[in-house]
């Protein structure tokens, strides 16, 4: 089946529906969201370049999210914020990520694929990407014999966090996994640090399906300061290995649509423009003015020159992406401050703040 011969076609709830609702929802839960909603509707916001029609993913139902089929018995679903994917096999349901803000449509969306393709709806296997609580802070609402899988470091981190929401893994794995299970198989894999220290590959080779999270943001710039990756060198080089599977459809865990191979190869030009840009700031933007007027406040000096590198380093990366990739106006600042910071520390490119003559 075919992402137009989409299982849920219905289109009720839309980005725009959701905005429609935020009065209604202001007037449950309070004073508070009140004064939220209010704002939300003030002259005062900011407006940003319109988002292209090729960044949008398909309608959600009624019920908030939309399902389909990747190919044979791989899916996925999405809340147009936040991905996850499923495999259905004879033994039950393999899924890897529980975002929460898609919860219990979850098991909605497994109800309505296995319906449709005769598989038990059982979640018997949890892959956790990683571990952070935004993609599978709702793992907590499937039973505890469902074996979760995840790397090593993600269990580690989840210890440190202490969070009921986020079960332990039950079997972990440092570099690589081959699950299989009802005849069907994913193979999981680490490729080091990246967006976080314990970021994994999850390829479906029969499908030709490659999910990895919070690294390629298919029809949209990254999300801010590169996704918060901890570990930029590392998550630049992610984008190379993701490149090298053989796959032809992408999970990248964020938004409403799936990715296909382009949408990296016009990522990573959007990093390499980003990174020229960053570098030729750098060379170009004089510190003197800020000593001047901040002296000697030295937090003041520093915040001022790094503004203004990223700044001049983003204007021509945003006239370049606006209507290519949507958020291009609203993210790529902090992306080329992330940028300038790790070219600063992790490449030693200082600019003026080097060697002292």
């Amino acid at each position: 089946m075919s992402q137009k011969d989409s299982i849920s076609r219905r289109r009720f709830m839309t980005l725009a529906g959701v905005a429609a609702a935020l009065p209604a929802a202001a007037a449950v839960l309070g004073p508070a969201s009140t004064r939220l909603a209010n704002a939300a509707t003030s002259d005062s916001l900011p407006t940003y370049a319109p988002v292209p029609p090729s960044a949008l993913g398909p309608g959600l139902n009624a019920d908030g999210y939309f399902v389909d089929r990747i190919a044979d018995d791989l899916f996925w679903v999405t809340d147009s914020f936040y991905q996850a994917m499923f495999l259905t096999t004879r033994e039950g349901v393999v899924l890897v990520d529980a975002p929460p803000t898609i919860g219990h449509n979850l098991q909605r969306a497994i109800d309505v694929a296995t319906s449709a393709n005769g598989r038990p709806n059982k979640v018997t296997h949890l892959i956790y990407s990683h571990s952070h609580a935004d993609h599978i802070g709702a793992s907590g609402l499937f039973d505890d014999d469902v074996v979760r899988i995840a790397q090593s470091d993600t269990l580690r981190l989840l210890k440190r966090d202490r969070d009921s929401n986020r079960p332990l893994p039950t079997l972990t794995f440092d570099d690589h996994h081959l699950l299989e299970v009802g005849g069907e198989r994913l193979e999981l894999a680490f490729h080091g640090p990246n967006h976080s220290p314990d970021n994994i590959f999850v390829f479906a080779p029969a499908q030709q399906t490659l999910m990895v999270v919070d690294v390629l943001f298919p029809g949209w710039v990254p999300f801010k300061s590169f996704a918060v990756s901890q570990d930029i060198p590392g998550w630049v080089q992610a984008h190379d290995v993701a490149m090298d599977y053989p796959w032809t459809t992408l999970v990248g865990g964020h938004l409403g649509r799936l990715g296909v191979r382009q949408d990296g190869v016009v990522q990573k030009q959007y990093i390499a423009d980003l990174e020229a840009s960053t570098r030729a700031a750098i060379a170009v933007v004089d510190p003197t003015p800020f000593f001047q007027t901040y002296y000697p406040n030295a937090w003041a000096i520093f915040k001022a020159y790094l503004d203004a590198v990223s700044s001049k380093a983003a204007d021509p990366v945003i006239a370049k992406y606006t209507g290519v990739l949507a958020g291009a106006d609203v993210y790529t600042f902090l992306n080329a401050a992330a940028m300038l910071d790790s070219l600063r520390i992790d490449s030693g490119n200082l600019g003026p703040f080097g060697d002292h003559p």
